[in-house]
């Protein structure tokens, strides 16, 4: 039984369908004194996974003392609340639900954008203390106006749809985004300062990056259009709130409206909550009865999927795959990984590695193939725990250059997965591997020999001359200790040949010292591949 912690008062969708699993136990905690990381480490310790929105912290210090945490869950996008690299180290998934709450945001944005212009705040708030402010509170019309949208992803993607409904002219700054894909929107893509010269209105949309943190600055407003507006509703942090107040108390910025801050709740103190020219709310942007539902939904829907069968979707520290696509990579990884762990075990050593994709699998993403290769792969070399999530960084910790290629070679095989060692003078330094009827792994080749074997639990791997005897020899030997053979493979080339023997249960040190006892027999070894 799976244990899951559910925090910040989270949809109570979430826990009816981890419930409804029958296969993990839940805990409701809203205690928001428990959001100390050195409280939350204290009761985490315990759980297999944990689902948050922004209110908890997951930082190292609770990864620490987490030791059987596998999943954090973000019912959200952002997750500036969360050690992402502390838990990549730990082998922790952490993902959260992008597009539950993206419409709540961009109809949040538009709503501030349209109360700035028209000044519907200071009007409620004068109608309340008695004043009719007609002639103070002349707005502007959006119709004809340019929207500068910074950051074009799912959520700027709607503010955009959304302006152009009201009639504005939508222009794009996003370094991430082609042309063709703006041009396909209809909004027109230019440079950032481009953007802050002709806009009427600007809405940021970015992420908490080195490169965004206070990315409007003294320096950046100053190149904008005078009487500019600004409506944020991505990250506090992408302001200088400051540097913001001075230029709107100097009229070369018309207002502001912002939905969030670098610290929330702000300080009490600050001069821009005090300007009557800002919009303020405390970051409502997803908060819609239907968006909490949603993120809740899925981030629950996406913690069953893993806790369960192993299928990782939307992890903000695993090559981002489709719970459908997952689910076809799935024979993939599964040969890869075996395949990974049958050459760790034969090369006892970390060297580089070489790895072609070709054929069907190169039709979905390959890198979670890669992962889940190099997870087999380093399991012999460390007794840490190594899953998809850590094994790219255990390798490079290692030193263990990766060189991944995709070719579309003929074949005789649908799909094929190459694996080779590079320099080293152990054999077989290279394995191939195929899947049959889209979903039994198969060995192909070991070294230069091709063969037909199948990965799973204890084999003996036999590289040995082809002359006759052996077969027998090894069969003799294998049934005088009682080892049952499940399936020999032999493949031959020239004068070698290689056997894969799968025997029902690993055998003893001496019984493999027997069967190297043969004139014709070069090397045996054995593996466990689970």
């Amino acid at each position: 039984m799976f244990r899951v912690m559910i925090r910040d008062n989270m949809s109570p969708v979430a826990r009816e369908i981890l419930e409804a699993t029958g296969r993990i136990s839940v805990v409701v905690d809203n205690d928001k004194t428990t959001n100390a990381p050195e409280a939350l480490a204290g009761i985490l310790k315990d759980f297999d996974g944990i689902a948050v929105r922004s209110g908890t912290k997951i930082t190292k210090a609770v990864l620490d003392q987490a030791e059987n945490l596998k999943i954090v869950g973000r019912a959200g996008i952002g997750v500036d609340n969360i050690d992402v690299d502390a838990a990549t180290a730990r082998g922790v998934v952490v993902m959260n639900a992008p597009g539950g709450n993206t419409a709540a945001t961009a109809e949040h944005t538009i709503s501030m954008m349209l109360a700035l212009a028209r000044n519907i705040p200071r009007a409620t708030a004068s109608i309340k203390d008695g004043k009719w402010l007609k002639k103070e509170l002349v707005g502007v019309e959006i119709a004809g106006k340019t929207l500068g949208i910074v950051g074009l992803g799912r959520v700027g993607r709607i503010v955009a749809d959304l302006a152009m409904g009201l009639r504005m002219k939508v222009i794009a700054a996003d370094p991430y985004i082609s042309k063709d894909a703006a041009d396909r929107l209809n909004v027109g893509l230019v440079p950032l300062d481009a953007l802050f010269a002709r806009s009427d209105f600007i809405s940021l949309h970015v992420p908490k990056l080195k490169e965004t943190i206070n990315m409007i600055n003294h320096a950046a407003l100053s190149k904008m259009k005078p009487g500019v507006r600004i409506i944020n509703c991505s990250r506090g942090e992408v302001i200088a709130l400051d540097d913001l107040n001075d230029a709107i108390e100097a009229g070369h910025v018309g207002g502001a409206a912002l939905d969030v801050f670098p610290n929330e709740p702000p300080d009490p103190g600050l001069k821009i909550l005090k300007n009557p020219r800002v919009v303020l709310s405390p970051h409502l942007g997803a908060s819609t009865g239907e968006a909490q539902e949603n993120v809740a939904r899925m981030i629950a829907e996406q913690m069953v999927a893993y806790l369960i069968d192993g299928v990782i979707a939307n992890a903000v520290n695993f090559p981002a795959v489709s719970m459908e696509e997952m689910g076809r990579l799935r024979p993939y990884l599964n040969l890869a990984e075996k395949m990974g762990s049958l050459m760790g075990q034969l090369i006892r050593a970390p060297h580089d590695i070489a790895i072609q994709y070709s054929g069907d699998i190169t039709s979905v993403a390959t890198r979670p193939v890669t992962h889940a290769l190099l997870k087999g792969l380093l399991g012999a070399y460390t007794d840490n725990p190594i899953n998809y999530v850590n094994a790219r960084a255990i390798a490079a910790a290692k030193g263990i250059g990766i060189h991944e290629s995709v070719t579309q070679e003929e074949s005789s095989f649908s799909t094929l997965i190459k694996l080779k060692i590079e320099k080293t003078d152990e054999t077989p330094g290279e394995i191939w591997g195929t899947i049959f009827e889209k979903k039994y792994p198969r060995l192909v080749r070991i070294g230069d020999v091709y063969m037909d074997a199948i990965p799973e639990g204890a084999m003996i791997v036999i590289q040995n001359y082809d002359k006759p005897g052996v077969i027998g020899h090894v069969g003799t030997t294998l049934g005088r200790h009682n080892v049952n053979i499940g399936r020999f493979q032999l493949g031959r080339r020239d004068d070698k040949a290689v056997c894969l023997v799968n025997i029902d249960s690993m055998a003893e040190r001496h019984v493999l010292e027997e069967i190297k006892n043969h004139p014709n027999i070069i090397s045996v070894r054995q593996v466990d591949l689970g």
